[in-house]
C-alpha cells in the first residue's frame, strides 16, 4: 500500500465510523446502567491507570504477519498501525492501550503516536520468555525445553528489560507505565520464569524509570501467590476470563468480580487493574457461547462497573489475529477476541454507542 492510498484508505474508514455513532469509550461514562455493588473492590478515583476507566489490549498483527516465531517477524508497516490507532483513538475513544512486548513492532507504534500527536497513552510490555523448562505443568508443550534454549532465553529477557527501559526513558509522556512479564508465573504457561527473576526484573526497571511498575497475571496466581511480588508493585494486573472457564454470559460479569474479589481479599492493599477482560466472538472451543451478541453484553457491563469502581479495565483485544493459536483451525477461540474484525471493520460490539453528549 503507497502513502497517498494508505492515507484515502484511513480518512474513508474514519469517516464511515464515526459517521455510525461507534464513539465507543465515551458513552461509557454519560448513560452507565447501575453497576453491581461490590464495595470491597471499589478503588479511589487517583487509582486509575492514566486517568482511564477502559482501556485496549492492542497487537496490530494483520493476515500473513505474525511476530517472530523463530524465523522473524512480519510486522505492521507504519501506515497500518497509524490506520490502527486513529480507529482506535477517534473511533474508539480509547486513551490508553496495552502493547505486550519493547520488541520493534512496538517501538513502531510509540513513535507513530508521538509523531502524529495521537492522544493515546500506553502500558508497555516487557515479554519474558522461558527460563524453565514447564512441559509438565503446560498442557501444548511435548517435551522439556533444553538447557541451551532457557539460557537463550534468559539473554533474550536482559535485552528486552534494557529495551522496555530505554523506550519508557525515551517516551516518558507516551508510556503511562511498564508491564513486567505476561502470564510467565501461572502453573500451565509454556513461558515459565521463577519469581525471584520476575522480582529482579522488576526492581531492575523500577530503579531505572519513572512510571509505575507492573506484572500481569491471571487472577488465581494473584489470589494463591502474589504477596510478595504485589509489595513491590506500584500496581497488580489481573487477567479474568469467565468463558474459558466454562461461564455463560448471564453469568460472566458476576464471576468475573467474583474472580477479583478474591484478589481483593489475599491483596487488600494492592492498587488493581483488569489488564485483560474479554470475550470471544467465534470459538470451536466454546460453542455458541462466543458470538458477537454475548461480546457486546459482557464489554457493556464490565466497561460499565469499571467507570463506577474507579477500577482501569484493558479489553481484550482490539482487533483479532488469524496468526494466533491453532494454525489449522480457523475458528480457534484465539483468533476471535477483536472488538474489531481482522479486515478492521467493527463488531457489534461498537454498534449503538454514541458519542458523549449525543
Amino acid at each position: 500500500m503507497n502513502k497517498k492510498d494508505g492515507i484515502m484508505r484511513i480518512t474513508v474508514l474514519c469517516i464511515s465510523l464515526v459517521i455510525s455513532g461507534f464513539l465507543f469509550a465515551g458513552n461509557i461514562q454519560a448513560d452507565p446502567e447501575p453497576a453491581p455493588n461490590v464495595p470491597e473492590l471499589r478503588q479511589k478515583e487517583a487509582d486509575l491507570l492514566a486517568g482511564q476507566s477502559v482501556a485496549v489490549a492492542y497487537s496490530g498483527f494483520r493476515q500473513g504477519q505474525h511476530p517472530d516465531r523463530g524465523d522473524g517477524a512480519v510486522n505492521p508497516s507504519d501506515e497500518e498501525i497509524l490506520e490502527d490507532l486513529i480507529i482506535l483513538s477517534e473511533t474508539g475513544g480509547f486513551r490508553l492501550i496495552r502493547l505486550y512486548d519493547s520488541g520493534e513492532n512496538s517501538e513502531a507504534v510509540l513513535r507513530i503516536i508521538r509523531d502524529h500527536h495521537i492522544d493515546i497513552r500506553v502500558m508497555l510490555g516487557i515479554w519474558l520468555d522461558a527460563e524453565l523448562s514447564n512441559h509438565e505443568g503446560c498442557p501444548w508443550l511435548t517435551g522439556a525445553i533444553s538447557s541451551e534454549i532457557l539460557e537463550q532465553n534468559k539473554m533474550k529477557n536482559a535485552r528486552q528489560v534494557a529495551q522496555g527501559i530505554r523506550l519508557a526513558r525515551t517516551y516518558p509522556g507516551i508510556v503511562a507505565a511498564v508491564n513486567v512479564g505476561n502470564e510467565a508465573l501461572v502453573s500451565w504457561t509454556d513461558h515459565l520464569v521463577s519469581v525471584d527473576s520476575v522480582v529482579s526484573y522488576v526492581r531492575q526497571v523500577k530503579q531505572a524509570i519513572g512510571q509505575p511498575v507492573t506484572v500481569a497475571e491471571n487472577y488465581v496466581w494473584w489470589a494463591e501467590n502474589g504477596k510478595s511480588l504485589s509489595g513491590i508493585l506500584d500496581f497488580i494486573s489481573v487477567h479474568t476470563y469467565p468463558v474459558w472457564e466454562g461461564k455463560d454470559i448471564d453469568g460472566g460479569l458476576t464471576y468475573t468480580l467474583e474472580n477479583l474479589k478474591m484478589v481483593r481479599d489475599a491483596l487488600p492493599e494492592a492498587r488493581m487493574v483488569v489488564s485483560e477482560a474479554g470475550w470471544a466472538t467465534v470459538a470451536s472451543e466454546f460453542g455458541n457461547r462466543a458470538s458477537e451478541e454475548n461480546q457486546a453484553k459482557y464489554v457493556r457491563e464490565i466497561t460499565q462497573w469499571a467507570a463506577g469502581h474507579h477500577v482501569t479495565v484493558f479489553l481484550f483485544e482490539a482487533f483479532d489475529e488469524d496468526w494466533k493459536g491453532d494454525p489449522g483451525n480457523p475458528l480457534g477461540a484465539e483468533k476471535h477476541w477483536g472488538l474489531f474484525k481482522l479486515n478492521r471493520q467493527p463488531k457489534k460490539v461498537m454498534a449503538g454507542w454514541m458519542p458523549a453528549g449525543e
